[in-house]
């Protein structure tokens, strides 16, 4: 059976019109899209992906994985952004990453992932875009570091950050790692850092009904829970008190049926 009447057999999935969304993303020539199911098969991709892996049609693509149509070594490095976006429910967000243009050079990109869950609130698949920054890796050799810094943030959001200390690890002077930053993601590493804690603070009150909020902000790399607060009702538009009520409301009340949409 063909994967896309797999995918528009699942409740949640049926409005979804794949060959629009495909035709859209056809006329971007610089963004890769793609749309997966939970085992990890492409569902949908458009033209800009098939000449990414040097391939002719999207038939070389449709219901296979990242291990069968990328280089190894890029494939296990997606394949644990899939996994790591399924299983956490988490949206994965301007992750610089390599990826290869059509002459198999290595470039670099800007990749985005968000779950796609069904009418329960489970996750069944996931669809991204990976955007072509233009930058060739061999002529842009400190976008490693940047990524890298990236990734220390990201990964150790919850400890004291020292953004002086990570540009003097990386041979970069701050103000130019703050440049990178903005010409990349457009914001700074302390707002991707801020960005990273209130994310983590989210998941926890949506995983965690023991802990309190106080606990929450600490385990997060805060030190001033009023300080959290106010950051978290800037970012969630609420306080976290009022949105762990909202989560236990929305808990106890009839799952009614959801359009497909990340978090």
């Amino acid at each position: 059976m063909d994967m896309r009447t797999v995918f528009n057999q699942r409740p949640a999935l049926r409005s979804v019109d794949l060959p629009a969304m495909e035709s859209l993303f056809d006329a971007l020539t610089d963004v890769a899209f793609f749309v997966k199911d939970r085992e990890g098969r492409y569902l949908s991709v458009n033209t800009t992906l098939v000449r990414r892996c040097g391939l002719r049609s999207k038939r070389d693509i449709i219901g296979k994985t990242v291990l069968e149509v990328h280089p190894a070594h890029l494939a296990h490095t997606y394949l644990q952004q899939d996994h790591a976006v399924m299983e956490s429910g988490t949206a994965l967000c301007k992750h610089l990453e390599l990826h290869l243009y059509p002459t198999r050079a290595r470039g670099w990109c800007l990749t985005h992932k968000v779950p796609l869950r069904d009418e329960q609130g489970t996750v069944v698949g996931l669809a991204g875009t990976s955007q072509d920054l233009g930058l060739a890796d061999e002529l842009h050799p400190v976008y490693r570091k940047i990524a890298a810094i990236a990734q220390h943030i990201r990964q150790h959001y919850h400890t004291p950050i020292s953004m002086e200390a990570l540009a003097c690890q990386a041979g970069l002077s701050l103000s130019r790692v703050e440049r990178l930053f903005q010409r990349v993601f457009h914001f700074s590493p302390r707002q991707l850092l801020l960005q990273s804690r209130l994310e983590g603070a989210m998941a926890m009150l949506e995983s965690d009904g023991e802990h309190s909020i106080a606990d929450i902000a600490y385990a997060c790399g805060y030190t001033d829970h009023s300080a959290f607060s106010r950051q978290f009702k800037a970012h969630a538009g609420m306080s976290p008190v009022q949105y762990r009520a909202m989560l236990r409301a929305s808990a106890t009340q009839p799952s009614a049926a959801q359009s497909i949409a990340p978090i």
